[in-house]
């Protein structure tokens, strides 16, 4: 985009101004393009002259919101390494910002290439500049310097130079390593899991509890640095992890230490993985557990940002997943025991996070396999919780495919049942909106919820059908009407299993078998 204003001003040396309104010809909404074009070839001539032009550490910022601060658009930056400077430009909404490294602006770039930056819930535009570095010694800049300078220092650890702390006061040091977060309007669960993955991109995520206070899901997070918690809560607050809905609200507890004494799915200390389950919580996987503690970015560094939108999204701190930024609502599955895999099994499990629309196993490759979801919000569910899992006696991956859809066979080709169409399914769990399945969506685990169980049914013949699907039935109880129950298998790996093998199970006289995972235990 700098690229071709700057064959248009050949031999004149201009300001940053003159740079930026040279450049405003190809802006989405502005009507101008380079003079012949017409719209659709502007709209592609965009796209790659973002592609094209070479890498600087120097980025260009355009759309801006009028209300903008300093802190938001050095905020954008923060998670993908240190900011050494900025040039705003507030008459034409656009700004610089360069990076410490080439390295840490061409993550920024690809990041934001699959994931639109929104800055007040206005999407803005991202780009490389001509500049390799900028020069703003000029007065005009002072207040973006000394915001700049604060944040500095609250990088560095130190405290930010009199005189800044004025021009920004969320830039004051951090009162405590441990933040609070409410999560505003929550359609969809939001698990421990998804929270130290977007956290610990600003920092060494050491421990986090969860828990519903005043019918709002809550957490307590902390850092080992109160300047992690400070960039997380400059970067993060008020942002939504899904699309329009779980919005992060962050403050600093009170408390500086928490005392965490279980490692399960309502709390976790990434410091001491030895902690038992408690409560007969499910228990963290140990080598779960020493990954999360030897990488805190373990998810961005088995990713690459343009292939895993929503992971990305998720990690990268900017968390908001819309239809319209470039992440698909298709998963990748790898590392399946391609004996057993089917289209069906695969259906039924990520089935439990989101309404599958199509399945495919690929025909060179059977031990990987697409999966494509409702939508993207219903991927990144599975994704979270799904990844890492045990399935068929093989420790399965789920990631982000860069696929937008699964294609099925052309007509007349027998890809021998590898492909599958479940559109139009009767057994999607998610169809209705609002239905009470969007509130019972917990990550898998040894106790299973069943639900329309026939009246003649007794507990010896559930057991004896869940005994069968390969597993060891430990407890099992029935819920006063006798409809529903709880039945918990030895290990999770068999509960998944047995839910493959058994949900939709005709029981007779048309009752077919509900089955989910269960937070409870017996």
């Amino acid at each position: 985009m700098d690229g071709i204003a700057s064959d248009v001003a050949v031999g004149v040396k201009r300001g940053s101004d003159e740079l930026l309104s040279g450049s405003l010809y190809n802006s989405p909404n502005s009507g101008m393009s380079n003079g012949t074009s017409n719209g659709s070839d502007s709209k592609k001539l965009r796209v790659e002259d973002r592609m094209d032009a070479p890498p600087s550490r120097v980025l260009h910022i355009r759309k801006l919101p009028n209300e903008v601060t300093e802190t938001e658009i050095i905020a954008l930056g923060l998670p993908f390494g240190k900011v050494t400077n900025i040039l705003t430009l507030k008459g034409k909404n656009q700004a610089f910002l360069e990076l410490g490294t080439e390295e840490a602006a061409m993550t920024m770039v690809n990041y934001y290439t699959a994931v639109t930056p929104h800055v007040r819930n206005v999407p803005i535009y991202i780009q490389y500049s001509n500049h390799k570095e900028l020069k703003t010694d000029n007065a005009g800049n002072q207040r973006a310097q000394a915001v700049l300078q604060a944040v500095s220092a609250v990088q560095s650890g130190g405290t930010p130079t009199s005189g800044s702390t004025a021009s920004e006061s969320a830039l004051t040091p951090a009162p405590s390593p441990v933040l609070r977060i409410i999560i505003d309007n929550m359609f969809y669960p939001v698990t421990l899991d998804v929270l130290q993955q977007i956290f610990s991109k600003f920092g060494t995520v050491m421990k986090i509890i969860t828990f519903t206070k005043n019918n709002q899901f809550q957490a307590l997070l902390q850092y080992n640095d109160p300047v992690n918690a400070q960039q997380a809560k400059v970067a993060l607050d008020g942002q939504n992890i899904y699309n329009a809905c779980c919005t992060l609200r962050i403050d600093y507890s009170k408390l500086v230490n928490l005392n965490v004494k279980y490692n399960n799915d309502k709390s976790r200390d990434y410091t001491r993985p030895e902690l038992p389950a408690g409560d007969g919580q499910p228990a963290v996987d140990p080598s779960v557990a020493a990954a999360f503690s030897k990488d805190s970015n373990s998810l961005l560094g088995a990713l690459s940002p343009l292939s895993a939108a929503a992971a990305a999204a998720a990690a990268a701190g900017r968390v908001a997943l819309s239809g319209h930024s470039g992440a698909s609502g298709v998963l990748l599955a790898s590392n399946l025991n391609e004996e057993m895999v089917t289209p069906q099994s695969l259906f039924t499990l990520f089935g439990v996070y989101g309404d599958v629309q199509r399945v495919k196993i690929l025909y060179n490759k059977k031990d990987s396999a697409l999966i494509q979801m409702a939508d993207a919000n219903q991927a990144q569910l599975a994704m979270s919780h799904l990844n890492g899992q045990k399935m068929y006696g093989k420790i399965i991956r789920v990631t982000m495919s860069k696929h937008q859809t699964v294609q099925l066979p052309r007509e007349g080709l027998d890809d021998q049942g590898l492909t599958k169409d479940f559109t139009n399914s009767p057994l999607h769990r998610f169809k209705k909106p609002g239905s009470k399945n969007f509130q019972n969506i917990f990550p898998p685990s040894a106790t299973l919820h069943l639900s329309n169980i026939p009246p003649d049914i007794t507990e010896e013949d559930l057991r004896v059908l869940f005994s069968n699907s390969g597993g060891t039935v430990k407890a099992f109880k029935f819920f006063q009407d006798h409809k529903m129950a709880l039945l918990q298998m030895t290990t999770v790996e068999e509960a998944i299993q047995a839910l493959i093998d058994l949900h939709n199970y005709n029981m007779g006289d048309n009752h077919h078998l509900r089955v989910s995972f269960s937070k409870s235990t017996i």
